[in-house]
């Protein structure tokens, strides 16, 4: 059985920043951001947040468990759709407030509307904005084709 997981008490600034004892630091409404990229590829799949409890099961269990904000509940990845995400790193950044996850995507994608990445459009910039805008409005553009069809897994 896995040892029961604590995080350190989170002190001062040299402290978290220079120390080794991992410090979580949690939003006032419990979640703390995760950033989730591809181990190999370097390419940021999705951004989601966890929990204290979900940030435990991924250390535990080395899949990706996230807290879901819509449903108010945990959700680990791929229980539904088969696309796991097998944690092979993860990081936090200097003041510990956000979490890096690399992982292998086990599946065709990670997004429930059947993209590899959830980053599947791009915003225009500078000169692009005036030629793509429809009456002033920003319009994004498709940068990838879907993996996958999500009304045939969810």
């Amino acid at each position: 059985m896995p040892l029961p997981i604590e995080f350190a008490e989170r002190g001062d600034k040299n402290t978290i920043e220079n120390e080794c004892g991992f410090a979580p630091k949690f939003g006032d409404d419990g979640l703390i951001p995760v950033v989730t990229q591809d181990n190999k590829s370097g390419e940021v799949l999705m951004v989601a947040y966890m929990n204290r409890e979900a940030l435990q099961q991924t250390i535990t269990i080395r899949e990706a468990v996230y807290y879901s904000r819509s449903r108010n509940q945990l959700w680990h990845k791929g229980e539904t759709s088969g696309n796991v995400q097998k944690v092979t790193e993860m990081r936090t950044d200097c003041d510990q407030d956000v979490i890096l996850l690399k992982v292998e995507q086990v599946g065709p994608g990670c997004c429930h509307v059947g993209y590899a990445s959830c980053f599947y459009r791009k915003a225009p910039l500078g000169d692009q904005l005036a030629a793509t805008a429809e009456n002033g409005i920003a319009q994004l553009e498709l940068s990838e084709e879907k993996t996958y069809n999500p009304d045939e897994v969810y």
